[in-house]
Formats: C-alpha cells, structure tokens, sequence
C-alpha cells in the first residue's frame, strides 16, 4: 500500500503549475513541428485545470468534484500522458516528444498515489482564499507563456501575423 503524506493543498499547488506548464510546454520544448506531439500537453494541461478548479479542496473554485475522484482522474490522465508519445507514435520523433510526456505523466501517477483523499478541517477553512490564490497564480502563468511564445515566434520569424507599427 502506498502512503498518502502529500496534503490536498500542496497538490493544488503542483495541480496548477503543472497545468499551466503543460499548456506552454509545446512552445517551450518547440514540439509544435509534431502537431500530435503539441497537442498532447496542451489537452492535458486544459483537462488539468478544469478538474482542479472543480475538485472540492482548498485551491478548488467551485468544489463539485470529492478529492477520491480527482485522484483517480490525475492518475488516468498522467498514465495517458505518459503512454501518448507510443500510442500516438510521435516517439519516433525524438528525445523531446517523448521524455516530457513520460516523466509528467509518471509525476502525476505518483502524485495521485501519495496525496491525502482527504483535508484537513482547518485547511477546509482557508480553502477559499486558497481557490483564488491558486486561480490567480494561473491568470498569471497562461499570459507570460503565451508572451514567451509571442516573443519566440517574432524572433524566429515564424509568425506571418505580426504586423509591425507603421506598416
């Protein structure tokens, strides 16, 4: 049996960082030459952040979800993120396809594993003020990727939509 010593607002935390990491991940691994590849962090980190803002812990917004299912669910998602790179085929395509999907998908199926079913009464308490804090520290992360994919892009020359000032 695997011990759960990790409480339920450290996983909120890693819930959220990995969620918006997930969504940049393409732009900061360049995996958007394999678009399977790409679209594999990015569902998982939008599927991420729905299921922790609806999951009845601390960082949760709404609190519809019993923590039992969300571990179940990160479980799930982490071992299909971790199979994607042989199941989609995109393996093939080299060390940064895979190796990201492999190690976050396994992350989270240890996470899950190791991370108090339950809160405790007191952090139920502060839950709320937590919920905003975590959503808040997301508002945050989604724009400064998407700046550092804008900026990656401009620099590269890859973006046939940026329009200069005084054009």
């Amino acid at each position: 049996m695997v011990a759960e010593v990790i409480p339920t607002k450290v996983h909120g935390v890693v819930d959220y960082a990995t969620s918006g990491t997930l969504l940049a991940a393409p732009e900061l691994l360049r995996l958007k030459d394999v678009r399977s590849s790409a679209l594999a962090p990015r569902v998982s980190g939008a599927a991420r952040t729905g299921l922790s803002a609806l999951t009845d812990y601390e960082l949760g917004a709404v609190r519809v979800i019993p923590m039992k299912a969300h571990l179940a669910a990160d479980a799930v998602m982490g071992a299909l993120l971790a199979a994607s790179p042989w199941v989609a085929g995109y393996r093939k395509h080299g060390l940064r396809h895979w190796l990201p999907h492999m190690l976050v998908g396994l992350s989270e199926v240890a996470l899950a594993l190791t991370t108090k079913s339950e809160e405790s009464d007191r952090s139920r308490r502060r839950g709320r003020r937590a919920a905003f804090a975590g959503a808040a520290a997301l508002a945050v992360a989604v724009p400064v990727a998407g700046a550092i994919a804008f900026r990656r892009r401009r620099r590269n020359g890859s973006a046939d939509d940026i329009v200069e000032p005084g054009s």
